[in-house]
């Protein structure tokens, strides 16, 4: 490798590469808590209205409202509180215990304005049209080899770093990791239209025999049309007319509402894939990096950004130097996350699998599963909480309190909503009133309940419990403070 002798090599504490949704909440939540960041980017700085992604869940909402974020973002879209699927599935959101019950359709690039904004407001260092050629890696520091947009070669030390560059990722290719999994369905095709006759159903999927369609608003008067045909599955390359399109909406949902004026069109093919290890040293792969799954379900940007934010206050802790076990605590994101990858990966695999169904035993199968899970509560009910990311909970060590691990809803407390407490970056505490904080070695709200309880909740940045007891215990909430990695702070409550 051919350097430039007069480039000073950078070094930062944490080099993120990918400037999409992940990589840009991982790197401004790190910058927020005084970590030096820079995030490269191979694509050149533009507003891209271009995006696949435009399902935005409760849980990512929630991560949002955590940093100040949710309200402006919903101001862009359209909430959905009812999803139908398949004629007899009806999913009712509102019943999702959280401040945002209901599925929030804006486009991806929405999401990235504003955390790009936050990103930079915290003073992360953007550095767009570099690309990662390469990594090597030693016991204290991660070099990455980049090429600039001139064409010249520079290197980067950084003590950590992250890929969050997409399904290609240059990082994992560099590491070296396998990418298992396979194409699940072929040639999908998309476009952003404008209709001519608004459809009478906020969001609209539908399938025929062999085709299957799904639209859904932005709210601006563009709406997101997607859709699949068998018996035509030409390669990604292959191009693609506005008129192939009206084609599968009107098999599948007997209109095609007089589209027109498509601002983009697209092919593409949707993959299962998952890499083995999240983390590799000093090297962490998040979102399409790590995964990648069919589109059923929008569950792809939420998933990433769930990782951005299990894993930037874990690496803000160690490089501040506010855990005692820092390896546990690093090593707990592939433990937290990897499982919830795999979930994803088999939920919107299964709801693609029905919407492909085309034989006449196949379709009856959907049908029936369909009315069982619309009839049966507890079933509907889980399912919302895997789709919204709401039910997601995280292993917990034999003998802990029953609510560690567990995502805290947003308490109304004294000192007000949780998660405003959150927006800090710290950790909070709640206790009875009348119970004092011991010292901490991390960053500690505490607040109180209002009512009279006596448990006392220890929630991590993200949103977590990590600690709980029935009874105010300050010698096993000093320990939990002082150890802070999942395994350690969950305690056996004291009794």
């Amino acid at each position: 490798m051919t350097t430039n002798p007069s480039t000073t090599p950078e070094t930062v504490d944490v080099l993120v590469v990918g400037a999409g949704p992940t990589g840009l909440l991982l790197a401004g939540d790190l910058a927020a808590q005084g970590v030096s960041v820079t995030l490269v980017e191979r694509r050149p700085q533009r507003t891209n209205n271009m995006t696949r992604a435009f399902a935005v869940h409760a849980r990512t909402l929630e991560l949002l409202d955590n940093r100040g974020l949710a309200d402006e973002l919903i101001k862009t879209g359209t909430p959905i509180t009812s999803l139908r699927f398949f004629g007899a599935l009806s999913i009712d959101l509102s019943r999702l215990r959280t401040r945002f019950p209901f599925v929030l359709i804006t486009p991806q690039y929405e999401v990235e304005h504003l955390l790009e904004r936050r990103a930079r407001a915290a003073g992360v260092r953007f550095r767009y049209e570099t690309e990662l050629t390469g990594l090597h890696q030693d016991a204290e520091a991660v070099t990455a080899e980049l090429r600039e947009p001139d064409g010249g070669r520079s290197t980067l030390t950084a003590r950590y770093l992250v890929g969050t560059d997409g399904m290609r990722s240059p990082v994992r290719h560099a590491l070296g990791l396998p990418f298992p999994g396979k194409s699940v369905i072929r040639s999908i095709v998309l476009a952003d239209v404008r209709f001519a006759e608004e459809p009478t159903s906020v969001l609209t999927v539908s399938g025929g025999g062999d085709t299957f369609a799904f639209i859904v608003p932005f709210g601006d008067g563009w709406y997101r049309v997607m859709g699949w045909d068998r018996t035509h599955q030409p390669a990604d390359s292959d191009p693609v007319e506005l008129d192939e399109i009206r084609d599968i909406t009107r098999r599948s949902l007997g209109t095609d509402y007089g589209m027109h004026d498509a601002r983009w069109i697209s092919r593409f093919h949707s993959d299962e894939r998952q890499v083995p290890a999240y983390r590799t040293g000093r090297v962490f792969l998040a979102g399409d990096a790590a995964h990648v799954h069919s589109p059923a379900g929008g569950q792809g940007m939420n998933t990433g950004l769930q990782d951005a934010a299990n894993l930037s206050w874990k690496l803000a802790a160690v490089l501040r130097g506010h855990t005692a076990a820092p390896e546990a605590l690093l090593d707990s994101y592939h433990a937290e996350r990897h499982p919830v990858g795999t979930r994803v990966l088999r939920s919107s695999g299964a709801i693609v699998r029905l919407a492909m169904a085309h034989t006449p035993l196949q379709r009856a199968v959907r049908t029936a599963a369909s009315k069982m899970l619309a009839g049966l509560r507890p079933a509907s009910d889980k399912l919302i909480g895997m789709v919204s990311g709401i039910s997601i909970a995280y292993p917990a060590p034999r003998g802990a309190h029953p609510l560690t691990s567990k995502r805290a809803p947003d308490l109304s407390l004294r000192e007000g909503r949780l998660h405003q407490l959150l927006r800090d970056g710290a950790f909070v505490l709640v206790t009875p009133a009348g119970a004092t904080a011991p010292a901490s070695p991390a960053p500690l709200v505490h607040a109180h309940w209002q009512g009279e309880r006596d448990t006392a909740l220890l929630v991590r940045p993200d949103g977590y419990i990590a600690w709980a007891s029935d009874h105010t215990d300050p010698e096993a909430l000093r320990s939990a403070l002082t150890r802070s990695a999942p395994p350690a702070t969950a305690s056996t409550p004291a009794r």
